[in-house]
């Protein structure tokens, strides 16, 4: 027999609402953890696809990360790993031996001190063995959504130094980035590193730049002196053909 309540709604019906109201705060709930796990795994992936790139050209960096995530890619998973299965993943990355290194010292920290998340601050991260400046302000942008600072690393450095935005010139990557940031306003910080490495990588290259063929010659101090030093190399057309005659 059925127990009559407030309303005429019987005890079955009410058990059953506040079973199905329990089912979707609980979905919800594991829903929300999900995507609390998946922030901090992607926050984890950016910090190491970061400590793997120094030194080390995109497209290796991309194939170890693919390798990684193939295998397993949290904390955990690289606590598990030997450190000779570890560089069979990573490698040929640049000193991928003392990466291997630094990144399970760096999973020991995480796992202890951040429940497996990564630091939130710049000191935190730069606290992280192999971690520097240049990758705590990137992984800050990218993890976070913070931006703390200028990414600079040797494109970033070279390029700034070759167009004048560091005054009479800096002679490391972390006076670059204290000159850039005191020049450049806030808000174009993020855009500095994303511009510069590529064009780094494919025009203004540290020996012999495309200057020639560089849209920024003509505003680029190191392009200019450059284009006066190639004319005054070559020879005039008058020579040539005098040469010719001559012959």
């Amino acid at each position: 027999m059925c127990l009559s309540l407030v309303g005429g709604c019987s005890f079955p019906v009410i058990s059953s609402f506040v079973l199905w109201v329990i089912s979707i705060y609980t979905s919800s709930f594991q829903a929300t953890v999900m995507r609390q796990f998946y922030r901090k795994v992607r926050r984890f992936h950016v910090l190491v696809s970061l400590m793997l790139s120094s030194q080390t050209k995109d497209e290796v960096t991309y194939a170890a990360m693919q390798r990684l995530r193939q295998r397993g890619l949290t904390v955990s998973q690289i606590l598990e790993l030997r450190p000779d299965e570890l560089g069979l993943l990573i490698r040929p990355v640049g000193f991928w031996k003392k990466k291997v290194v630094y990144l399970q010292e760096t999973c020991k920290i995480l796992a202890s001190k951040y429940n497996s998340d990564i630091p939130d601050t710049i000191e935190g991260l730069c606290a992280l063995p192999g971690v520097g400046p240049k990758m705590a302000h990137l992984c800050m942008e990218i993890a976070w959504g913070k931006v703390t600072g200028i990414g600079v690393d040797t494109h970033v450095h070279r390029i700034s130094n070759r167009l004048g935005w560091t005054g009479e010139g800096t002679k490391t990557p972390e006076g670059t980035r204290k000159a850039l940031e005191d020049w450049l306003p806030r808000e174009l910080w993020s855009e500095v590193n994303l511009l510069l490495v590529g064009f780094g990588q494919q025009i203004c290259l540290p020996i012999h730049p495309k200057c020639n063929g560089c849209l920024n010659k003509d505003l680029c101090p190191y392009g200019r002196r450059s284009s006066q030093s190639t004319s005054q190399k070559s020879p005039k057309h008058g020579d040539v053909n005098a040469k010719k005659s001559e012959q």
